[in-house]
């Protein structure tokens, strides 16, 4: 299978971010690709509010991602938010409490195409380096899998990728790969971090990992705000020995990359590594 993955800067205008995702989406069929996998923030960049624009499923942004992957025959990944906890926010305009009124969010893996429809929210919300993610977003509760043309693929969600045990539960449920969708934060060696766990999740499952990031939006002459992970770049192809088969720099692109089943059939025969643990609980 032929893969896309899209690293862009997106910004606070959602519809502007829905005419990066049909633009690349574009480019991605006519290069091949069967799947194309945008990053974690899609909809609106972090560094943003979120509970203005967070949305169910079947909701306006998430329907028209839904038609251009319908109008282009390729499945798409890509992160948006939709509505978590709600309860008393203040007053309405008569005086009232809104008792329906969003108070957090979930960080959400939308994931749609032909013969395809999933979810995932993400579970590892991000309270490090300064940045408070739960403040505003609520965790999910499990892993997600999905079918596409033959091959399982996990989903993952940016600060996810520190925990081996969800790409472990991933594979356990079946999937030959891992998607990795962030808005990284940058500081002094986060690259370097990003690359490592993404070859170690890697190697921890025998998986590929499509690993892909927001773009530096110092790369398109944007200042980043405050403490918000808003994107490093490097999103990547890892094959399932830790191999970095594809790799962007900082900047906004699009990467392609060929997945095949039997590759991972034969490094878990060489490297058997989920038939050999041991669960130490």
């Amino acid at each position: 299978m032929r893969v896309a993955l899209a690293q862009v800067v997106t910004g606070r205008e959602i519809s502007g971010n829905l005419d990066l995702v049909e633009n690349l989406a574009r480019q991605a069929k006519k290069g091949g690709a069967e799947l194309v996998v945008f990053p974690e923030a899609t909809m609106r960049a972090f560094g943003n509010s979120l509970l203005d624009i967070a949305e169910p499923l079947d909701g306006p942004w998430a329907t028209r991602v839904r038609e251009i992957a319908a109008e282009l025959d390729i499945a798409i990944v890509a992160g948006m938010f939709t509505p978590g906890q709600s309860g008393p926010a203040g007053s309405g305009q008569a005086g009232r409490e809104d008792s329906n009124a969003v108070t957090k969010v979930r960080n959400t893996l939308l994931v749609t195409g032909p013969g395809v429809e999933a979810s995932y929210d993400k579970i590892h919300l991000f309270d490090a380096f300064g940045f408070a993610e739960s403040d505003t977003v609520e965790a999910g509760t499990g892993p997600v899998t999905f079918e596409l043309g033959g091959i399982s693929f996990g989903l993952a969600t940016c600060y996810d990728v520190r925990f081996p045990a969800l790409f472990t539960a991933n594979a356990d449920l079946g999937a030959e790969v891992n998607i990795v969708c962030a808005s990284w934060g940058s500081g002094p060696g986060k690259v370097d971090q990003w690359r490592l766990l993404a070859r170690a999740r890697a190697v921890d499952t025998t998986t590929y990992v499509l690993a892909c990031g927001q773009g530096d939006p110092v790369t398109q002459g944007i200042e980043a705000k405050g403490s918000a992970p808003t994107g490093v770049g490097h999103s990547a192809v890892v094959s399932p020995l830790g191999e970095v088969i594809e790799e962007l720099d900082g900047g906004t692109g699009l990467l392609f990359a060929d997945l095949d089943p039997a590759v991972v059939k034969e490094a878990r025969t060489k490297l058997p590594v989920l038939a050999n643990r041991h669960d130490f609980r």
